[in-house]
């Protein structure tokens, strides 16, 4: 509230782009610091927001979706290649991107829960992008429990490339994940 006892009302919208800057500036998103900045209080962000988990979760999409659809326009290559094409690219910006990479090393927990569990709806969110990149292959489209899962799977191979340390392993071999994901896309065309 401010010196008037007048509350600033503020959308879920504004908070998330103030979240998106604050990300993009310090690799986090700390609370404290976001109501500050929005010129609320902490109470009124977490009325906003419910959790920052959820918050932090549709901030890793809306940047990653950025990247997601550059990638996208960028395209050289139709079909399989094509979405290989998409992958690469995406996976090049994602791994260059500081301020992820920040997050990444500081929260490796709360990554791993915000961008696999459920509740966080990163993956669900990777999954459905990934499924209006493959009904984009030319020579397609495959059956709907079909695409469903190859989707699925592609976006676990990637995730696996991605995150691979954070999940407790060595980097995987880049050329291998790509086979991997090449052959799920041809196999179940």
């Amino acid at each position: 509230m401010g010196s008037t006892g007048v509350r600033r009302v503020v959308s879920r919208d504004q908070v998330l782009r103030g979240a998106c800057r604050f990300f993009l500036r310090h690799g986090r998103v700390d609370m404290d610091a976001l109501a500050t900045s929005l010129a609320i209080s902490r109470a009124t962000l977490y009325r906003v927001v419910h959790s920052r988990d959820g918050l932090l979760a549709d901030v890793l999409w809306a940047l990653a979706d950025r990247l997601l659809v550059r990638a996208r326009q960028e395209r050289t290559n139709g079909g399989v290649e094509g979405v290989l094409e998409v992958t690469r690219r995406f996976v090049a910006d994602l791994r260059a991107d500081g301020p992820f990479r920040a997050f990444l090393r500081g929260e490796p927990e709360t990554a791993a829960r915000v961008l696999f569990n459920a509740a966080g709806g990163v993956h669900r969110r990777a999954v459905t992008a990934q499924k209006e990149i493959l009904l984009e292959v030319d020579g397609g489209p495959w059956s709907t429990a079909a695409l469903d899962q190859v989707a699925f799977l592609y976006v676990r191979i990637v995730e696996s490339t991605l995150y691979a340390e954070l999940l407790g392993g060595a980097p995987l071999d880049p050329d291998l994940a790509e086979t991997a994901a090449r052959t799920i896309l041809l196999r179940h065309r």
